[in-house]
């Protein structure tokens, strides 16, 4: 058994499949050797979440879900809440918001990305350092609008690559997913 933290261990696996995101792997890597609590929101220097690209069964949609609370299109997901394993937390945070049950998380990270989240009521703005993953639906991909959300939709991947107005963490990850090998 290693005693590398697996999150370690995945941070270093995305760093060799894109070298080209060194210095985003880097500040998550930071953030991981802090000996703060870096899975729980009270860290408002920044904390780990966890999301999930939810592709449909044929690969050519993504579940995106319209955030209540930021008022646009993202991917779903949220707070670790004290959990180490980012991929059991982007699993629960789609099952949670879409209502799907039949859903798969792959174990690689598909993608990081690190955002400021804005101020809101009594909390200070803060970042999240988001660690993505790949989920697949593998049964029903008839969904159900949660309280997070305003709405949610299946979009052609290829629509959010194409389209400029897109969030650009969704267009990167469209890249991404179109050019997968």
């Amino acid at each position: 058994m290693s005693d590398t933290p697996p999150l370690a261990a995945a941070l270093a696996d995305y760093r060799r499949r894109h070298p080209a995101e060194a210095a985003v792997v880097g500040l998550f890597e930071a953030l991981l050797a802090d000996p703060g609590p870096v899975y729980e929101r009270r860290r408002l220097a920044g904390h780990f979440t966890g999301s999930a690209w939810v592709v449909s069964a044929d690969g050519e949609r993504v579940l995106l879900t319209h955030h209540r609370k930021l008022g646009r299109w993202l991917q779903l997901g949220g707070h670790a809440d004290g959990d180490p394993d980012l991929a059991r937390v982007a699993l629960r945070e789609a099952e949670e918001e879409s209502g799907l049950s039949d859903l798969v998380v792959d174990a690689a990270i598909f993608d990081l990305d690190r955002h400021a989240i804005p101020a809101r009521g009594e909390e200070p703005e803060h970042w999240h350092y988001d660690v993505r993953f790949v989920g697949r639906a593998t049964g029903s991909e008839a969904f159900a609008v949660g309280e997070e959300s305003l709405d949610l939709a299946w979009v052609a991947v290829a629509q959010i690559a194409a389209d400029p107005t897109s969030d650009e963490s969704l267009r990167r990850m469209a890249g991404k997913w179109l050019g997968r090998g």
